[in-house]
């Protein structure tokens, strides 16, 4: 007896394979394809609601929706990765109807549309609310630290700007003294730095202090203690026992069927003064 075999992939048929046959009826796509189908995005603050009326036709902002609650439902969270899931994963595209949007597109998207995500969530649980899936008995909220993509050396406070600043002049010192004891650049000792070479070290040192010096003075004249370079809102913080660039999200649970009734993304680094707040928010509903 052989093992079950597949159909042969050069093999041709008649009729295709519909793509509606790959997603059964209960399949969690055709909630999140209902669910967006009927919002109003341009009352919920989404940039480029209606399309342009001259010019290259763009993406509808729905379809660009529905694959981002997707990636959410299902723990993607890279848009690269969102791509990808557009030309291999059979649920994604269904729901994309075989669009392939590429993965700056997606990232702009939600760059663009933070608040108006937001809005979405929003406007989701009041259709929970009324279909009596929240109890509004009691909640519990608590904070959780998400990695941000910005690394502990592309983040800056006082102390590292004002170390890192006496490291570059310290050695723009030895620089300048190695180039005063420099003879030209005919008679240096072979494996020594000209004095041309030298000059534009110093010069790429004096670049990059006056960049510091500018991070400098903005948290001086600024109210925020930190400057993060890639994800500007995230700040140094600890999380799971090591110190890490995060985001501090408040949460809050409700009790009937586990189901998230408000949250909040903070830079704060804990989560004291944060537990008043977020109970209000969370009772305005």
């Amino acid at each position: 007896m052989d093992f079950i075999s597949g159909e042969n992939r050069n093999q041709m048929v008649l009729l295709p394979d519909s793509i509606d046959d790959y997603v059964d009826e209960y399949n969690a796509v055709r909630v999140i394809d209902a669910y967006i189908n009927h919002l109003d995005l341009e009352m919920l603050g989404f940039a480029k609601a209606k399309p342009n009326e001259t010019g290259r036709p763009m993406y509808n902002p729905k379809d660009l929706l529905k694959l981002y609650l997707y990636g959410y439902m299902n723990r993607v969270r890279s848009s690269r990765r969102l791509e990808t899931e557009t030309i291999r994963n059979l649920e994604v595209i269904w729901l994309m109807n075989k669009l392939s949007p590429d993965h700056k597109t997606i990232a702009r998207f939600r760059h663009d549309n933070t608040a108006a995500l937001k809005n979405v969530f929003r406007d989701f649980v009041k259709l929970c609310m009324k279909l009596n899936l929240y109890g509004k008995e009691l909640v519990a909220i608590d904070g959780s630290k998400f990695k941000a993509v910005n690394s502990k050396d592309r983040n800056f406070n006082d102390k590292k700007l004002t170390e890192r600043i006496a490291r570059i002049n310290a050695k723009i010192n030895e620089y300048l003294h190695q180039l005063e004891d420099s003879d030209s650049e005919e008679n240096a000792t072979p494996g020594e730095k000209s004095s041309e070479e030298i000059a534009k070290i110093i010069c790429e040192l004096e670049n990059r202090k006056s960049v510091y010096q500018g991070y400098e003075t903005e948290l001086q004249e600024g109210s925020d203690t930190q400057k993060s370079l890639t994800d500007p809102d995230s700040r140094l913080m600890m999380a799971n026992g090591k110190l890490d660039v995060c985001y501090n999200i408040q949460t809050a649970v409700d009790s009937k069927n586990k189901m998230i009734a408000e949250f909040e993304v903070t830079n704060e680094a804990v989560d004291k003064n944060q537990l008043t707040p977020m109970a209000k928010k969370t009772a305005e509903y």
